[in-house]
């Protein structure tokens, strides 16, 4: 697959259409193979316990999950999420939250998509998997 949305299309159309989200999300790196973004987790994302908590790290998955696709589809911002399975494995610390999201498969009316989150103290040490699809609306 090629990209059709590199990284500077994707972060105009996140400041265009979702800018009440652009400022919390930053494009690490977009490859025909995968899409890493990362999120700055601080206080208004942790959990009592001081941990990043689990929205906030599924609203990371989403997200990359929905650019990584849109990287490969193009700009169709009715693409909707229809599944999302997140195993989360070890307590993220805040800071720097990255995740790299793949698309294992692009049809005409589902994505597929898998990644997984690193905390940036721990860049080997998953700290959640994820698992999304999304809808596509039809193209005509």
């Amino acid at each position: 697959m090629s990209i059709k949305m590199t990284a500077d299309d994707l972060r105009a159309f996140l400041q265009r259409d979702f800018t009440q989200v652009a400022d919390d999300f930053e494009f690490v790196s977009v490859t025909e193979e995968h899409v890493i973004m990362a999120l700055a987790a601080s206080d208004q994302h942790l959990r009592p316990g001081g941990t990043v908590s689990g929205p906030s790290m599924f609203a990371l998955a989403d997200v990359c999950a929905y650019f990584c696709i849109l990287s490969q589809l193009g700009p169709v911002a009715l693409a909707v999420t229809t599944s999302c399975s997140i195993d989360f494995m070890r307590k993220p610390a805040p800071g720097l939250l990255l995740c790299r999201m793949e698309l294992l498969k692009l049809g005409r009316a589902l994505a597929v998509t898998e990644g997984r989150l690193y905390s940036d103290a721990a860049p080997d040490k998953p700290v959640a998997r994820a698992s999304l699809t999304y809808s596509i609306p039809p193209r005509g």
